[in-house]
């Protein structure tokens, strides 16, 4: 079977793999689609992603969906082979003070589907076929198609950042960035009930995908004195990775207001303007990965069509480069899905 693997900065393969058997406890999945996400456009273009480096060859991918074809062993109580399936991409180690707190998405111990985190790097999902933990695997909601459903790991993302602001009920909320992530933010802000969402973004194709996701005034990044600019907002996400972002959010939010740090910035250190921090008594909150949201993206996204017109391409396997690169230019595209169809 054919997968994508990532062997350097630079250095994106499509080639043979093993073909995987499940295990006691395991599920084996064909994988369908797969989304093509920033981190995996940072291991391609970078060698890493933010502080994690490659120290070896990985499969890349952690948005994957498909039909679940086998257990190895066991299976009461879970889907059952043929179902259509999502696959919740971490394994916490429900041991770590993290887990026990009920923050599993901090888990001092995950593995992650296609992360460099820890090595031996744990294998992501970019392959024909798959082998996860079987209590991972997640039946479609009724109406919601495959290709659809591969925004459901993002969307679990943009949730957990929502939920980290606080209550959004009637409220204007900031969002900086409106690539993928930033798109589906608006999206789980508007379902969490925000009055008002205005994003921010260099590109006008960006923010048209914003605009379709849901929100009210797209203003690009780089013209303040436009008259839809906002003098205050009561809470801000920042989805764009950048210190300028950063700094919009905490200029922008009023005074006692919050921000969320979704974007992973560069590595190292980064400026901010720390001072407004402390003089308007703004939280600072960072928001990292998903646990329980996985499922709740999966209702949503069943009741929203409308986020069809975030996947801009689907792009064969043979042709992932070009993929990639289509996901990297943020100037045409917004998802970019890898289909893993018969010829995978």
């Amino acid at each position: 079977m054919l997968g994508c693997v990532i062997h350097g900065q630079g250095d994106l393969r499509v080639e043979d793999l093993p073909a995987p058997f499940a295990g006691p406890g395991e599920a084996l999945v064909a994988v369908r689609y797969g989304g093509v996400c920033g981190s995996d456009l940072h291991y391609w273009r970078h060698g890493g992603v933010g502080d994690f480096r490659l120290r070896e060859p990985m499969v890349l991918g952690h948005e994957i969906v498909g039909t679940l074809l086998s257990y190895g062993g066991g299976g009461s109580g879970l889907p059952a082979p043929g179902t259509a399936v999502a696959v919740h991409p971490a394994t916490p180690c429900g041991a770590c003070p993290e887990c026990a707190a009920g923050r599993r998405n901090v888990c001092r111990d995950t593995r992650y589907l296609g992360s460099a985190a820890r090595t031996p790097h744990v294998q992501g999902g970019f392959a024909a076929q798959v082998v996860v933990p079987a209590g991972q695997v997640r039946p479609l909601p009724a109406g919601l198609p495959l290709r659809r459903a591969a925004l459901a790991e993002p969307l679990s993302v943009a949730l957990h950042a929502v939920r980290r602001a606080g209550d959004l009920a009637g409220k204007h909320v900031l969002v900086t960035g409106a690539g993928p992530i930033g798109c589906l933010v608006v999206a789980a802000a508007k379902a969490a009930g925000a009055a008002r969402v205005t994003v921010t973004d260099l590109l006008p194709r960006a923010l048209e995908y914003a605009v379709a996701a849901g929100a009210d005034t797209a203003v690009r990044a780089d013209e303040p004195s436009s008259p839809d600019w906002p003098a205050e907002v009561d809470a801000a996400v920042e989805a764009s990775g950048v210190a300028a972002g950063l700094d919009t959010c905490l200029r922008l939010v009023r005074r006692g207001g919050v921000v969320v740090q979704l974007g992973m910035l560069p590595p190292g250190q980064s400026l901010f303007s720390g001072n407004l921090v402390v003089s308007r008594e703004i939280e600072l909150r960072g928001a990292f990965r998903f646990d329980g949201e996985f499922d709740e993206a999966l209702a949503l996204l069943a009741g929203q069509p409308r986020l069809d017109r975030l996947i801009s391409a689907v792009v064969p396997l043979g042709e992932a480069e070009s993929a990639f690169a289509l996901a990297a230019d943020r100037a045409e595209s917004c998802k970019v899905l890898l289909d893993f169809g018969d010829d995978a």
